[in-house]
């Protein structure tokens, strides 16, 4: 199996689209109010949106979106507008993430790991 497609539930699909357009997602589905989807930047992976009137919570989903350039990226984000909770920094697993959060309280992850994305030193 490959994994092909991430859906959340935002409040907001237009509201949501202007974000993750800036993020750097490229829209290719957007048929009406209610959903889109999006082309990743790179591989095949795509990321879509469902209107729920439900989808504000506490907690959120956890999203991550890995890139070469994450220190670039975050800069170029902070650039345009965006609000980092967690500036880039080395992680003890050995990745190194910046978080940040939509407008729904999705928790977003943008992050480098190389090779210890699937090959950690304690990988078994």
């Amino acid at each position: 199996m490959n994994l092909n497609q991430i859906t959340i539930q935002v409040l907001d699909v237009e509201k949501s689209i202007v974000f993750y357009e800036k993020l750097g997602l490229k829209l290719i589905v957007h048929t009406h109010s209610n959903y889109a989807r999006f082309e990743c930047e790179k591989g095949n992976s795509t990321f879509s949106l469902h209107q729920n009137d439900q989808a504000n919570n506490e907690n959120g989903t956890w999203i991550y979106f890995e890139t070469e350039e994450l220190d670039k990226k975050v800069n170029d984000l902070i650039a345009d507008g965006f609000i980092f909770d967690e500036m880039p920094k080395d992680q003890p697993w050995l990745w190194r993430e910046a978080r940040l959060r939509d407008m729904d309280n999705n928790l977003l992850i943008l992050y480098f790991a190389g090779e210890n994305r699937v090959n950690p030193p304690w990988k078994k």
